[in-house]
């Protein structure tokens, strides 16, 4: 019932598209992916990341927006309908929507020539969740490409410690010999392919 209330408001223009990204970690998203040409969100939700990493990337650009969207109560899925529209305000690159897992995604990608030159990974936060977006995708990245990891660390304003994503970055990519730990800003964590 919430999301269709908030659905109505921002049809009417009365509430915005929802994100649980800081003003921060969205400026620091949009840093790294400035001028990058083949792009990867996991976890759309209403967009608003999406269009920042669409403003930023080089204009002859690809963004795969990859997001499950299961339908509601409705028959639809609300945050679809909310990101479909903000997103095609922006008018750089394109926008390949996926309408799938990020794992289910990772195996569509592995058959492109190119490899990602950015890819920021906010789905499941689960271990489990994060480990299979992890290992899908850990591989489909060029070299010097970033990696941004949402919900992965804790910062002054939220202890996530014990949530899984934390733990498998902590003690996993981290440790990855194939990466190495550019920046960590709020909960969001960002890796380079070495």
């Amino acid at each position: 019932m919430r999301d269709f209330k908030h659905f109505i408001l921002w049809h009417l223009e009365l509430a915005q598209a929802e994100t649980q990204t800081s003003a921060v970690e969205r400026a620091c998203l949009a840093r790294h992916a400035a001028n990058r040409k083949h792009l990867v969100e996991i976890g759309v939700w209403h967009g608003v990341t999406t269009c920042r990493l669409r403003r930023a990337m080089k204009s002859d650009g690809i963004l795969w927006a990859v997001d499950p969207y299961r339908a509601g109560r409705l028959g639809f899925s609300i945050p679809q309908k909310i990101a479909h529209r903000e997103v095609a305000k922006v008018p750089n690159g394109k926008v390949a929507w996926q309408r799938l897992t990020g794992v289910q995604a990772a195996a569509e990608f592995a058959r492109c020539e190119d490899k990602a030159d950015f890819i920021f990974i906010d789905g499941d936060h689960s271990y489990e969740g994060i480990k299979a977006d992890w290992e899908a995708w850990k591989y489909l990245i060029a070299r010097d490409g970033i990696i941004a990891l949402h919900d992965s660390c804790s910062s002054a304003g939220r202890q996530i410690d014990e949530a899984g994503s934390a733990i498998f970055t902590r003690t996993v990519i981290l440790n990855d010999a194939d990466f190495e730990l550019v920046e960590q800003v709020d909960t969001l964590t960002i890796v380079r392919r070495k």
